[in-house]
């Protein structure tokens, strides 16, 4: 099983990547959230331009962002800097759409945005409808020599998929998947979805790679989850379980729901209730979405949610949740890590140097 990073930083986040190919990372994905997040496009060329091994990709590239011909040639442009190593990971979005009060794309006008971009990628002519109107377009100097973009090198692309129409289109494109990790059992009802879900659209079985997204913090002998360490890199994840659940009845839940709502989470809506201005209450729900724990929603990010939010353990306990995982099918563990602590991508080797 591989080990991936996924980079949701500042302008300095093209660092991580390389001290991630150092360390025998395969893939650094960055983050597409533009309120909350530096540009990933951007991070990726320089990332591209100071390394020459690991996999830089979009994880995942919200298709509202920008237009499909712009995407296709920011992919094309990377893979000229750095040939075979682009991926294009693509989703609904959540973040970045949440964060300007926004709900998910639709799975219609994924499908259609993706069917633009892979058409461009392979060196087509697509048809593209914008501004009401109907065109073929094409990248004009798209033969090889041209010397312009790349599209020698494929692009091989990733879906963020959690429920039944994303999980199609995975299976329709024969792309590949990524998902959310919530828990085990959780992982293993997607796994099984997501391969029957492929094999009724006719592909042959265990041909998709898979992705699996999460955080948190291997512990040393001695650490527990009430660690300063703990809160700042398995406590995001955690208050990121308040954001969504405050705003599940507006657009869906990210992780299943009983319907019971929490003691913790009436007191943490009563304060979400006091944010200003009173129209766009997100402008404060998202602060620091993944990146950190805010201090007025610090004392809700008990050890106990960092637990069960992120995979936050001690290393031998890791590793066992890892291998199940492996069991399970999933080939690529994609670890969020946050600001504040240098050592953080060395425990997760140390994680992985015993599945």
């Amino acid at each position: 099983m591989d080990i991936s990073v996924c980079v949701a930083r500042g302008a300095d986040g093209w660092q991580v990547a390389v001290r991630a190919e150092e360390l025998g990372f395969k893939t650094a994905w960055f983050e597409d959230s533009q309120m909350v997040a530096a540009d990933p496009i951007a991070l990726m060329a320089i990332a591209a331009t100071h390394t020459s091994k690991i996999n830089l990709a979009t994880g995942v590239l919200i298709p509202s962002n920008r237009i499909a011909p712009q995407t296709a040639n920011s992919l094309a442009t990377l893979n000229s800097l750095a040939p075979g190593r682009i991926i294009m990971g693509i989703g609904t979005g959540f973040s970045g759409r949440r964060a300007m009060g926004l709900g998910p794309v639709k799975v219609d006008d994924i499908r259609a945005y993706m069917e633009t971009v892979t058409g461009l990628l392979r060196g087509e002519i697509v048809e593209w409808d914008f501004e009401n109107k109907h065109r073929k377009i094409a990248f004009l100097h798209r033969e090889p020599g041209d010397d312009v973009i790349n599209l020698q090198d494929p692009v091989p692309a990733y879906v963020a998929a959690s429920g039944p129409r994303m999980r199609q289109l995975v299976a329709d494109f024969e792309a590949n998947w990524m998902s959310i990790l919530s828990t085990i059992d959780m992982a293993r009802k997607d796994m099984n979805a997501m391969q029957a879900t492929w094999e009724s659209a006719g592909n042959a079985p265990n041909t998709f790679k898979s992705a699996l997204l999460t955080s948190g913090c291997p512990l040393y002998e001695g650490e527990t989850a009430a660690s300063p360490q703990a809160l700042r890199q398995g406590g995001p994840m955690a208050a990121v379980f308040f954001h969504n659940m405050i705003e599940a009845e507006q657009y869906g839940s990210l992780v299943p729901s009983d319907g019971e709502m929490p003691e913790a989470l009436k007191q943490y809506r009563e304060m979400y209730m006091n944010y200003e201005p009173e129209d766009a209450r997100y402008l404060s729900l998202h602060r620091g979405h993944a990146l950190f724990v805010r201090d007025d929603e610090a004392p809700f990010i008990s050890p106990e949610l960092i637990s069960q939010a992120s995979l936050t353990a001690p290393i031998a306990e890791l590793r066992e949740k890892v291998q199940e995982l492996k069991r399970i099918g999933y080939d690529e563990l994609a670890v969020i890590t946050c600001p504040g602590d240098d050592d953080i991508l060395e425990r997760w080797v140390e994680v992985m140097e015993g599945v």
